[in-house]
């Protein structure tokens, strides 16, 4: 049996924020509890959608504790915050950091068992749905909007542990690409190629079937053909990027990553390195290494990167044709695909320990070992 778990209602295109307002009202709540990072606040990004509540008479308060690799003490400041406001939904202003703290937040409020939050590690036997949450993404790659996930950083054991959770989904998601506008190029960049690992990683996972696939081939054409513009600031690349990562986080929430995903969240872990150039970073390399264990599906994954005469190659041809795709299009946003001067040699047998026993590892279509995941890092010393 496969289960399949989406948002209650999604709203797409350029404008759409307006949606915020009227489902808040729609719904009957009371209050908002704004969780959107500093920045955001500062460069007016969040004033976009705050200023619509003002205009709606719609009372809230703004938690700004946020940051990029969100951590144990940033969402227990939030659930403090949030019992303090005395509000009864929250909006969610950002990117994967915004949303994933805000997940966080809305499980505790309602699920205070797991106050701690390191015991909502993996799959956590919550009881209530979230805080009602209205999501509202300001970067094309994390998808948090749409899926059942959520990454929080554990500082003083250096690691990353994701928490998956039927309860935690947004209730609403509102893609404007407007909202993304604003990005600069390098993580537009970053979150762009997070989003097609996601789908590739999606794609090719041991829990992908029919409709999965559906979602993350479509994902991946829209990602290769729109990034390189979004990176530009062209409206048409932007709109492509916001609706792109969505499809692929509609996929793979249902489904399960692989080991991209196991080796980037412990690089953020011990270096701070953002998520989205992680996993691009590391994306080819991981490719190269899965392609024995995935069939045909690296032709369908060069056809959707646009790569010609797919139908005329060889297996082997193909799969190279895909990785090598995939690594051009990395290299044409800017993307390094080397960890040189960032890993250290004493920190890669524990690296690769910590990527081994991280949740996304077990979906991977090859299985690998420590030594696997050791040899992976330092390839691309």
């Amino acid at each position: 049996m496969n289960k399949f778990v989406l948002n209650e209602t999604s709203y797409h295109g350029a404008g759409s924020i307006s949606a915020v307002a009227e489902e808040i009202k729609a719904r009957g709540f009371k209050k908002a509890f704004v969780a959107s990072g500093a920045d955001l606040i500062k460069f007016g990004v969040t004033a976009k959608v705050t200023d619509l509540l003002d205009k709606a008479g719609i009372p809230y308060s703004i938690f700004s504790d946020i940051k990029a690799n969100p951590t144990i003490e940033n969402v227990q400041s939030g659930v403090k915050a949030f019992k303090e406001s005395g509000a009864d939904c929250i909006v969610a202003i950002g990117g994967g950091s915004s949303m994933d703290t805000a997940k966080a937040i809305g499980i505790i409020i309602t699920n205070p068992e797991f106050e701690d939050v390191r015991s909502l590690e993996g799959v956590a036997p919550t009881k209530n749905p979230c805080v009602p949450i209205i999501a509202v993404p300001t970067t094309a790659g994390t998808a948090a909007e749409v899926t059942i996930n959520y990454v929080i950083t554990d500082v003083e054991k250096k690691r990353k542990f994701v928490c998956v959770d039927v309860h935690d989904i947004p209730i609403v998601a509102v893609v404007d690409p407007d909202m993304m506008a604003s990005m600069p190029k390098g993580l537009t960049a970053a979150t762009g190629m997070d989003a097609l690992t996601h789908a590739i990683e999606g794609y090719i996972t041991k829990g992908a079937w029919e409709l999965s696939d559906m979602f993350h081939i479509k994902a991946i054409e829209i990602i290769a053909r729109s990034l390189r513009g979004a990176v530009a600031n062209e409206k048409e690349g932007r709109d492509g990027m916001a609706l792109g990562q969505y499809i692929a986080g509609m996929g793979f929430s249902n489904v399960g990553l692989g080991v991209d995903h196991s080796m980037a969240h412990t690089l953020s872990a011990y270096y701070d390195m953002p998520h989205g150039k992680a996993c691009a970073t590391l994306l080819p390399c991981v490719m190269a290494f899965n392609a024995p264990c995935t069939g045909e599906k690296y032709r369908d994954i060069a056809k959707a990167m646009g790569v010609e005469g797919v139908d005329n190659m060889t297996q082997e041809e193909y799969r190279k044709a895909a990785v090598d795709a995939v690594d051009k299009l990395a290299q044409d946003v800017g993307i390094v695909t080397s960890l040189k001067g960032v890993v250290k040699e004493e920190d890669l047998h524990q690296l690769a320990l910590d990527a081994y026993a991280d949740a996304c590892r077990p979906g991977n279509p090859r299985d690998c070992s420590v030594e696997d995941i050791e040899a992976l890092y330092r390839s691309l010393m």
